[in-house]
């Protein structure tokens, strides 16, 4: 029998489940400067980078467990996580004691108000997963919506929770749940839906149907970009224009990839749109920094 042939490198933070930790832990540092968190520890970051990996490293042997018996074959992160699934597991334990440790030991009381409002999200997002059909023609919506405003709660709840005196109810309430945070739960859901309409326009043979999926992204990204750069722009004292300057650069990074598509294979794109969610980091460092 052949040999399987080797992956390429630039494909393993995607086989590993890294990428999606390492967006959050970025977007972290964003959120944290953009409110002005004058203490924010280590273990804040740490314990947010194990606890996505956990839930990422969960969903995919999920996926990967519910798509036997189908006859199709798995993707390459569902193969991969199928293959070595006892040393993910082993793995996914070990690092979801260890964020237990650190919210415990270290971490403010309050957040445990968060947690629950996350937790929420998350066992809506697996309950949609386990209910929701395995046919290539349905697009999960509602789950990509869970699950894009999932992360972003996960990702702004740990530098909101450093706000002295500020609790759940005060983000919910205050401008920056209104606008940080739904943008940047708009740029995650979009991220997410982009995969799926990609990878339903490249099977369908109708041009109708590749037109809607391709309006279906390029629309909201549109929108979203039009109102980070009016935020941007309106924001006189600086205090936020580089935030908005970063969702807009991941706005038009998708955009761009949505033209481009038919370029790249399904897993290339899915690291590229990963990429499209770091580089805005780098635009958020060298904005704040004039």
């Amino acid at each position: 029998m052949p040999s399987e042939p080797r992956k390429p490198l630039w494909l393993y933070p995607n086989l590993l489940s890294l990428d999606a930790p390492l967006v959050a832990v970025a977007w972290l540092y964003i959120f944290a400067k953009t409110w002005r968190v004058d203490y924010h520890p280590w273990e804040a970051y740490v314990s947010l980078g194990l606890v996505v990996w956990v839930i990422y490293v969960a969903d995919r042997l999920l996926d990967a467990s519910m798509h036997v018996g189908t006859g199709g074959p798995l993707e390459a992160r569902h193969e991969f996580h199928r293959r070595y699934q006892k040393q993910f597991l082993i793995g996914a334990g070990v690092a979801g004691l260890a964020a237990l440790v650190l919210v415990v030991s270290y971490m403010s009381y309050t957040i445990y108000h968060y947690v629950l409002v996350g937790g929420v999200v998350v066992a809506g997002f697996f309950g949609l997963s386990m209910l929701s059909s395995q046919e290539e023609n349905e697009i999960p919506h509602m789950k990509n919506i869970l699950a894009g405003a999932g992360f972003a709660f996960g990702t702004a709840m740990m530098a909101h929770v450093y706000l002295p005196g500020r609790g759940l109810f005060d983000m919910i309430a205050a401008r920056e749940f209104c606008r940080e945070f739904i943008c940047f739960a708009m740029l995650c859901t979009l991220n997410i839906s982009a995969i799926d309409l990609w990878e339903h326009a490249r099977r369908a043979a109708d041009v109708e149907v590749k037109a809607t999926d391709e309006l279906a992204l390029t629309l909201p990204l549109t929108v979203l970009g039009g109102a980070s750069l009016i935020f941007a722009l309106s924001d006189h004292e600086m205090a936020t224009r580089p935030f908005f300057y970063a969702i807009l650069t991941g706005a038009a990074l998708l955009h761009i990839l949505n033209r481009t598509r038919d370029r790249f294979s399904t897993d290339a794109l899915r690291v590229l749109a990963d990429v499209a969610l770091l580089l805005p980091f780098f635009v958020y460092l060298a904005a704040s920094r004039q």
